[in-house]
C-alpha cells in the first residue's frame, strides 16, 4: 500500500460516478451527486499515484449520529487493504469530531456480500440480539 494518499472534501461528482459505476449502483444525475457531496460532514478520496482508487462520505448529525454512504474501493483494488485503510482514517475522523466521553453510532449499509468485511473491521451485522434489521425506502422526486 506505498504510494495512498488520502483527501478530504476534494470528492468531484465526476469522480463519485466513476466509483459509483464501478460498484453496479448505476448513475445519478451529476447535479444530485453535487449537492450530495456539498452537503456531507466530509467526503474521503483515496488515491494510489494519484490515480483515485476508493471514496467514502460522512453524513450525519456530527454528535450522534455518522453514516457511511458511497464507501467503494475499485473491484481491482479489493482485497489489498486499501478498504480497511480508508475505513480506520474515516474512523479517526469521527472519533476527532466527539467531545471527551461522547459516544456516537457509526452505521452503514452493506453491499450484498460485503457484510464480512465490515464484521472484521468490528461492525455489528444486523440483525443481532440487539437491533433489528436496517430498512429503507426509494423517495422519487415530483
Amino acid at each position: 500500500m506505498q504510494n495512498l494518499t488520502l483527501k478530504e472534501n476534494t470528492l468531484t461528482p465526476e469522480e463519485f460516478t466513476s466509483l459509483f459505476k464501478s460498484a453496479g449502483w448505476g448513475e445519478p444525475p451529476l447535479m444530485q451527486i453535487d449537492v450530495a457531496l456539498k452537503n456531507s460532514i466530509r467526503t474521503f478520496s483515496l488515491y494510489e499515484n494519484e490515480k483515485l482508487v476508493g471514496m467514502g462520505r460522512i453524513v450525519g448529525d456530527r454528535a450522534m449520529e455518522f453514516f457511511l454512504r458511497d464507501f467503494v474501493i475499485l473491484p481491482v483494488c479489493q482485497k489489498h487493504g486499501y478498504g480497511k485503510f480508508l475505513l480506520s482514517y474515516i474512523e479517526s475522523f469521527i472519533k476527532k469530531q466527539l467531545q471527551p466521553g461522547w459516544t456516537a453510532k457509526f452505521q452503514l449499509m452493506s453491499a450484498q456480500g460485503k457484510e464480512g468485511f465490515y464484521k472484521k473491521c468490528g461492525f455489528e451485522i444486523l440483525p443481532n440480539e440487539k437491533r433489528g434489521a436496517g430498512v429503507h425506502k426509494d423517495i422519487c422526486g415530483e
